[in-house]
């Protein structure tokens, strides 16, 4: 019998019917899924993934198993699963799935170790905690590792960094960085769903309000658009001075977090870094303050601080943990934490999702054709395939662009014509 972990497999049939609705705005991996049916690039490949288990990694893990690749699926946080869609993977396509939402700690590891007992060839890692794991505890696996897929800011950082130090054992392909998928998904995927999640959690008004927006990378850019766009007054923090003056020029306010923590309403992470908004911040803010975090850990707030400061601590809505300061303000911090998005939400929409998962799909085929030839390093996904995304993705949606002429051509490749 496969091995599962799920919540209730009973859950299936909403989870198919959720996977459908899905994959009718997912049109670039539809076409990928028919070409691999074909094709079958990645047959006989053991894959292991480590990503939010929602209905679009569902139609993912369908297009990876059309290609013939044998796969074993974990969360790649806590609070993000979908369990009907979990439900699914498991019983309508045969996928061994690990992931049950709100799962703790311990679980969440046993998850991950699950799914490297299959002696993957192949990655799929949404946070690095996958490759981070295998290189820390099953170093003996990386021999034949071809390579593997980074999905989000916060793991190229990490990925990144092990390669600067010269212990990444094997090639990643960081997803990423391609221009369709942080362009879009993290700009206008995580701009929506953020503030989905927020306001699902609260049920308050955003218009009107001081909306404090920590980082201005693609995330964060998105978000405060989002919630300038629903009326907020949004506040920018930043470390980076070129993206800082990036936000001013957008007509944001730019300052400190220590100065913007006594003017919020909201306050958002989108940062990868830790302790963003801690101690010093907390005893600013004003009573009645919402706290949330948008980026892939929970620790870019520092809850060790604000738990100790408080005299009492409960839980006011299903996603609301209120801190109780003792002097008259509470703070509340929004999904323990995590991934407001997803823990709170659903996750980014399903129509941008599709070229972030249209890019995974493509860069694994990449690494089963070239992973014998490439570094041990992290490397982009090769430009053709992102353009090639781009195209079928406005072809889907009945837009055409000019091409260029032969004159042109000839114009852009010469040196010798000028005025």
């Amino acid at each position: 019998m496969m091995n599962y972990d799920i919540k209730d497999i009973k859950l299936s049939e909403e989870g198919r019917l959720n996977v459908e609705w899905a994959k009718k705005s997912m049109p670039v991996v539809e076409t990928t899924r028919k070409r691999f049916e074909r094709e079958k690039p990645l047959k006989g490949v053991r894959l292991g993934a480590c990503l939010h288990v929602t209905t679009e990694t569902a139609a993912l893990m369908e297009t990876l198993k059309a290609g013939g690749a044998e796969l074993a699926l974990c969360a790649s946080n806590p609070l993000s699963t979908q369990d009907h869609v979990a439900a699914y993977l498991v019983k309508d396509l045969g996928i061994p799935v690990f992931a049950v939402k709100g799962e703790d700690t311990d679980t969440y590891y046993r998850h991950i170790h699950t799914v490297i007992d299959i002696e993957p060839a192949l990655t799929m890692d949404d946070g690095a905690d996958l490759v981070s794991t295998i290189h820390a505890e099953r170093q003996d696996l990386t021999a034949r590792i071809i390579g593997g897929t980074e999905e989000t800011t916060t793991g190229v950082v990490r990925l990144k960094a092990m390669a600067a130090k010269g212990v990444l054992r094997f090639p990643m392909v960081a997803v990423n960085d391609a221009l369709t998928k942080h362009m879009f998904d993290n700009r206008y995927g995580t701009g929506q769903s953020t503030l989905d999640g927020i306001i699902r959690a609260t049920n308050r008004l955003v218009a009107g309000s001081v909306f404090v927006v920590c980082g201005y990378g693609w995330c964060s850019k998105g978000l405060a658009m989002r919630a300038e766009g629903m009326g907020a007054n949004v506040i920018v923090t930043e470390v980076d001075p070129l993206k800082a003056l990036e936000a001013v020029m957008d007509g944001f306010r730019v300052m400190t977090i220590e100065e913007a923590a006594s003017l919020g309403d909201f306050f958002c992470t989108l940062t990868g870094n830790i302790h963003v908004i801690r101690k010093e911040h907390f005893l600013k803010m004003k009573d009645g303050a919402i706290v949330a975090n948008s980026g892939h850990f929970n620790v870019e707030l520092d809850l060790e601080a604000l738990d100790a400061m408080a005299v009492a601590r409960r839980k006011v809505r299903s996603s609301i943990d209120e801190y109780d300061l003792g002097n008259g303000r509470k703070i509340y911090v929004l999904a323990e934490g995590r991934l407001v998005n997803l823990a709170a939400a659903e996750g980014h929409p399903s129509s941008v999702m599709d070229m972030s998962f249209a890019n995974q799909a493509l860069a694994a085929e990449y690494l089963v054709k070239n992973g014998g030839k490439l570094e041990n390093k992290v490397y982009s996904v090769p430009v053709d395939i992102d353009k090639e995304i781009a195209r079928l993705k406005l072809e889907t949606m009945g837009v055409r662009i000019d091409k260029l002429t032969e004159e042109q051509e000839r114009y852009l490749n010469s040196w010798e014509i000028g005025t």
